[in-house]
């Protein structure tokens, strides 16, 4: 193994970060990503080598043992939750993406369809809910970005610009999503503003502190004020900054499983309503909006 530390960015815009004024003027931009995996995961009963541990609680299940309870959990986000999370985008005229898995919109097409059909962004999150650095050959990790996009494309009738997966890239991932025609990916959780990606990608970065897995980790959340209050407190300090100055995007990210249970689900709501409140001083758009509209920005010269 090298001693030579690995080629890294901890430099970034070095203090001087590009003046990006947002579509309706606004310096801060704001996204409601919304993950869909329920399906996806890994479980022995879909003849995975292993069933998924997180969840409400940890499981207990032998491994190597079908876990009925980890898959009813999962399914609770398709068969209950996703219609809360819709009903309350529509009220709340919000645009959302959805991170779609590939064997997830292969098992629910005709509910990504409707998904599609209200307004809302499909992106890429990988064919299953794994990291992709799992992937120890590019050939492999490429046959299942193609098939997910593939998926995702036949059932909402676009093809995706997207992409994120859980945990980590590969250190082939984002030249593999260059090659299959994706504007941006947000494994990026090291700045506050999208940046271009030597692969020709736009980075549009990702909050996970701002995320409601947090629920499901120790010294996260536990009630649904306390994602609220955390948001509200990053979007407090971001406005202030922008009153300086300075411009910036905030990604809040929602689980279907996770929020969509009633005792959570205030978060969502209480935030958008919040969101909601801000009118003009804040963009809502989706991810694939806000790359656009930075790329247009930076080849402009206006940033």
């Amino acid at each position: 193994m090298s001693n030579s530390p690995a080629a890294r960015d901890l430099v970034g815009y070095a203090g001087n970060p590009p003046e990006i004024i947002w579509p309706n003027g606004a310096r801060v931009a704001v996204s409601i990503a919304v993950n869909f995996e329920e399906g996806a995961e890994q479980q022995i009963g879909d003849g995975d080598s292993t069933s998924e541990r997180i969840g409400e609680v940890i499981s207990v299940v032998n491994p190597g043992v079908r876990d009925y309870g980890q898959e009813q959990l999962f399914a609770y986000g398709t068969r209950v939750a996703i219609w809360r999370f819709l009903n309350a985008l529509e009220r709340y005229k919000t645009p959302a993406t959805f991170f779609f898995c590939g064997r997830a919109v292969s098992r629910n097409a005709e509910l990504v369809k409707h998904i599609s059909t209200c307004g809302h962004e499909p992106a890429c999150h990988g064919w299953f809910w794994r990291p992709h650095s799992d992937y120890s050959d590019s050939a492999t990790e490429k046959a299942d970005i193609e098939r997910c996009i593939d998926v995702i494309e036949q059932a909402c009738g676009q093809r995706p610009a997207g992409f994120f997966c859980r945990g980590s890239e590969s250190q082939w991932t984002r030249q593999l999503l260059a090659e299959c025609n994706f504007s941006y990916t947000s494994n990026g959780f090291d700045d506050d503003l999208p940046y271009p990606d030597p692969s020709g990608l736009t980075v549009v970065p990702y909050n996970l502190d701002c995320n409601d897995m947090k629920f499901f980790h120790p010294n996260g959340f536990v009630h649904a004020q306390d994602m609220i209050d955390y948001v509200q407190d990053a979007l407090t300090q971001l406005l202030e900054e922008s009153r300086h100055g300075k411009s910036s995007t905030l990604s809040v990210g929602f689980h279907l499983r996770i929020s969509g249970r009633p005792a959570r689900f205030r978060a969502f709501t209480s935030l958008l309503d919040h969101i909601n409140s801000l009118g003009s001083s804040v963009w809502v758009a989706t991810r694939g909006d806000i790359a656009e509209a930075f790329s247009h920005s930076i080849s402009k010269g206006t940033a």
